[in-house]
């Protein structure tokens, strides 16, 4: 599974998330007393992180949506307990991916096996500049991205949450473990069976 300019643990196509700009204290400050513009610059700033953490581990927009809109409004409800001088991200991951787990397994639901066109990713990030890869490459790298998120929406719930937040957020072996509420040996083999069951599905994706 090892592709030139990744880890030899990560998957084809993954890309870890570059470090987001931090968001102002005043912003956050203004989320805590609930005014409008803070709460509208706070949206802007972590929207397409929520979302796009959601739509990886649900692979349905749809349910992304709903699960996007369900954690701004729990950080309506809990502004007031915001601390300013810290990093929100951290706190709306964890919430997110609660969100998800919950949707697993009140509703059992199947994650669909549609891939998540990257054009449509919030994750994907801006056109590559003048200088960068042809068009041919960027249809070729789209058709391995998709193929990859197809294959990881056919991984038991409790083995893609792990790839994609250790392979699309970054987040090591401990942090996931904090989150998922499992201990780090139990996250360190469910990310080596993914990995092993994403290396089956994705054995004609070429580097």
């Amino acid at each position: 599974m090892t592709e030139p300019g990744h880890s030899p643990e990560q998957p084809p196509g993954a890309g870890r998330r570059t470090h987001a700009a931090p968001i102002p204290s005043a912003v956050l400050e203004g989320v805590r007393v609930g005014e409008s513009e803070a709460l509208a610059a706070f949206f802007e700033a972590t929207f397409d992180g929520v979302y796009g953490l959601a739509l990886r581990m649900l692979g349905d927009r749809q349910l992304a949506e709903d699960v996007t809109q369900e954690v701004f409004l729990r950080v309506l409800r809990a502004g007031a307990t915001l601390d300013a001088a810290r990093d929100p991200r951290p706190w709306l991951r964890t919430i997110t991916a609660n969100l998800c787990r919950d949707h697993w397994r009140s509703f059992g639901a199947k994650v669909t096996q549609r891939s998540v066109p990257v054009d449509e990713d919030p994750a994907a990030g801006p056109p590559v500049p003048d200088g960068g890869p042809t068009p041919e490459d960027q249809l070729v790298a789209a058709d391995r991205a998709g193929r990859v998120q197809a294959a990881l929406a056919q991984l038991p719930p409790d083995l893609r949450e792990v790839v994609v937040l250790r392979d699309y957020e970054g987040l090591d072996h401990a942090a996931i473990a904090r989150i998922v509420d499992a201990s780090e040996v139990a996250v360190r083999k469910r990310y080596s069976r993914a990995l092993a069951r994403l290396g089956e599905l994705l054995q004609d994706v070429g580097p």
